[in-house]
């Protein structure tokens, strides 16, 4: 039996997703700073949602209906919960560590969250980073309910003992514990490093912050021609791949001139992360064009 975890059980707002200040768009909407979350996450109107009661739709519907009941002008609180219930963004860092931990164990989320989420989850693409998606709205139970876990674990069929969960809410993980679950308040990314560094998920030296990629190598894609090279670069720097940059290299092994390669230096993925942790995609792109990607010196 492995001595570490077999299943990583993670949160998922404020560990893996982010979102920007709610400033702008009350800004934009005249509505008082702070009133959208305060709408938003009232019992009455988030809870339905978290449990599966009303789908997204009709909490956004909801969360207006609170506004308007505080004297905003129905057509401003619509606009403003249509504006507010934005995606997000991944944080890059994180998911490294995840891709690290997920080589040792199984890797699943916990989350309460509306019927929407499956829809976010494409978007960011973090649906390829876990092998399983448990939310409150299909389990009918909402973190910290001891019962949500539970419920969650039932689903995993998996044993609490075997289990690390990390959450961003002291509660949450508070609850988790009482059932025997591993846990990990962890909330900001070094936090989450620590725990998996502790749970035996992660080298105390790699990932974020822990040393040994702190100078993460890009990828070079190597191709015979300079045309060849200039349009791939093109194409990855329109796709948000950087930097993108062409010139001519003699890799090792080369002894003639003739011998001298176009290479395209990429070290920074779409997603913010390192180049090399989408080594695939590049191979393929490399393999199109009769090249090869190799790890920049």
């Amino acid at each position: 039996m492995a001595d570490h975890p077999t299943l990583l059980l993670l949160d998922l707002d404020g560990v893996l997703r982010r979102f920007d200040p709610d400033d702008q768009v009350e800004d934009a909407h005249g509505l008082p700073r702070g009133s959208l979350a305060a709408s938003a996450f009232h019992p009455e109107v988030v809870r339905p949602a978290l449990l599966g009661e009303v789908d997204d739709a009709g909490w956004q519907e909801a969360i207006a209906g609170r506004l308007v009941g505080q004297g905003v002008a129905p057509e401003v609180a619509r606009s403003a919960a249509g504006a507010w219930r934005r995606t997000g963004s991944v944080v890059p860092e994180a998911v490294e560590l995840v891709r690290l931990a997920r080589r040792r164990c199984r890797v699943a989320l916990l989350t309460n969250a509306t019927t929407r989420l499956g829809a976010d989850l494409r978007a960011l693409g973090l649906d390829r980073e876990v092998d399983a998606v448990v939310s409150s709205h299909r389990l009918g139970a909402v973190k910290p309910d001891p019962e949500a876990f539970r419920r969650a674990l039932r689903v995993l069929q998996h044993s609490p003992a075997r289990t690390l969960f990390c959450d961003d809410s002291a509660a949450n993980t508070a609850a988790a514990a009482e059932l025997g679950l591993m846990a990990a308040h962890v909330p900001d990314t070094g936090a989450l490093r620590a725990a998996l560094v502790e749970h035996g998920l992660l080298d105390a030296g790699d990932g974020p912050g822990g040393g040994r990629d702190a100078a993460a190598p890009g990828v070079l894609v190597v191709l015979p021609d300079r045309d060849e090279a200039e349009e791939l670069a093109e194409e990855l720097t329109a796709d948000g791949w950087s930097p993108c940059s062409v010139h001519r290299d003699m890799l090792a092994g080369e002894d003639d001139a003739e011998d001298v390669d176009w290479v395209v230096l990429v070290e920074t993925a779409p997603d913010g992360l390192p180049a090399s942790c989408w080594r695939d995609a590049l191979d393929r792109a490399a393999e199109q064009r009769d090249g090869f990607t190799t790890e920049a010196g």
